[in-house]
């Protein structure tokens, strides 16, 4: 099951946000029985948690909480910053509303223990993004990237 709660009205902007979400949310998850809840927020509240869970003074785009292990059905949450997912999205040349897709499969890849701490990781996450992407419609987020490195 995913729980979306819409904290911040600027992400109402968005038509169909918790469709949106759910629709990356269940790519992301596969076959993976859990719950997970995604809470579209706004840059103070992402400010303030990323401070005080990862001693970040500053907004960032998602933050992944996985739950503990004996809590499971439930996988964990999600909480997105709608000002600097809506700046990334401007500043990359993408609809807000692939980004947030690409975001929330992201977060849920991290719910399920991907990570990026190295290169190979990366590698490997990133591929499983762009797969889960492709299977929603969503252009790969890192050709550009990919672009500037040739």
């Amino acid at each position: 099951m995913i729980e979306i709660e819409v904290e911040a009205d600027a992400w109402s902007a968005l038509p169909e946000v918790e469709a949106i979400v759910s629709r990356a949310a269940e790519a992301a998850l596969g076959s993976v029985e859990g719950d997970v809840v995604v809470l579209l927020s706004d840059d103070a509240a992402v400010r303030d948690l990323n401070a005080r869970f990862r001693d970040k003074d500053r907004p960032t785009n998602v933050l992944s909480f996985p739950a503990p292990e004996n809590a499971f059905p439930h996988l964990g949450d999600l909480v997105l910053a709608h000002g600097v997912c809506a700046e990334e999205a401007r500043a990359q040349g993408k609809t807000l509303a692939d980004h947030l897709s690409h975001l929330v499969v992201h977060g849920v890849l991290h719910l399920l223990g991907r990570d990026h701490e190295d290169d190979a990781e990366a590698d490997e996450m990133e591929a499983e993004e762009r797969a889960i992407l492709a299977g929603l419609g969503v252009a790969d987020p890192y050709a550009a990237e990919r672009e500037g490195e040739a």
